[in-house]
């Protein structure tokens, strides 16, 4: 019976599924969805049978439900309703708050706003709000604002509330000193900083040890960084597409001056590249959405 032999141990586990022991520990306390073996060390020791069960709990997680939410469909044995039916009514109630969360700030209305970002935390996970509520928001911000449509007051009142709340949501992550390192800047003049704070969430939620130094530095400043703290990841944020030259530049010397680091170019400003410059580029872009990031890390 190869599924009910006991020979993962959990950072096996961790690495397969993509999870810190310490959520793990702290999931199997309070749900008891599965009860692996000890070793005569006292270490938990997983079966396939585990991984498997475990594995599930992550996809219905990853699609947005809380971890209670995934054991009940796991205990209950069903989907509370059909897979298609309820991907839409999840999508409608992400769009719902995030349309709710949009007026509010576009008001000014920091309470409103407050009680709609709460209301998305509790029915979904931290990296969902981020990516799928707070990313579309400053893209329409962005584009609002663009289109002068609002004034730079209502795009300072957004941004400025949006970053304070990832950012506290960054600092609550606790850090795995042993686990790989990842540097995050903004490209040479950019300004523009949330997109990389929330691809700083995804990235710390995954486990990695996350140095955020937000908006672009001094030039010649980030080797003197390289040298310190010996990143295994870096990545620059590039949203001004005049930018984009010079961020490449930069990652291109880089890379020829530390030829093990792993270097990645996210922002929206590489949407609107051609499709000859960005083949170009190609190794360096990791993307703007979830699976693309996934995808980047997976490959690299």
């Amino acid at each position: 019976m190869a599924t009910t032999k006991a020979k993962y141990n959990i950072k096996a586990v961790s690495q397969l599924l993509g999870i810190q022991p310490g959520t793990l520990r702290a999931w199997e306390r309070r749900y008891k969805m599965i009860r692996p073996s000890r070793n005569e060390a006292g270490h938990r020791l997983y079966t396939d049978d585990h991984v498997r069960i475990l594995k599930w709990l992550m996809e219905k997680v990853n699609k947005g439900f809380t971890i209670s939410q995934a054991v009940s469909l796991l205990e209950s044995n069903q989907e509370a309703v059909s897979s298609s039916t309820h991907q839409s009514e999840h999508k409608s109630e992400l769009d719902k708050i995030g349309d709710e969360l949009l007026n509010s700030l576009l008001s000014f209305n920091e309470n409103d706003a407050q009680r709609h970002l709460d209301h998305a935390f509790s029915l979904f996970t931290p990296e969902t709000v981020a990516i799928d509520i707070i990313g579309p928001i400053l893209v329409k911000v962005g584009d609002l604002w663009e289109e002068n449509r609002i004034t730079s007051a209502h795009e300072h009142f957004a941004s400025q509330f949006i970053r304070s709340r990832v950012g506290m949501m960054l600092l609550s992550i606790p850090v795995d000193g042993m686990l790989p390192k990842a540097l995050l800047v903004c490209g040479p003049n950019e300004r523009h900083e949330l997109g990389l704070l929330i691809f700083a969430l995804f990235l710390k939620r995954k486990g990695y040890d996350v140095i955020y130094l937000g908006q672009s530095i001094a030039g010649g400043d980030i080797d003197i960084v390289i040298d310190e703290i010996e990143p295994t990841y870096m990545f620059m944020s590039c949203t001004l597409k005049k930018n984009i030259p010079i961020t490449v530049r930069l990652a291109e010397s880089l890379q020829k001056q530390y030829p093990d680091l792993k270097i990645g170019l996210g922002g929206y400003a590489y949407d609107r590249l051609s499709e000859l410059d960005k083949k170009r580029i190609q190794p360096f872009i990791v993307g703007n959405s979830k699976k693309a990031w996934e995808r980047w890390l997976q490959a690299t």
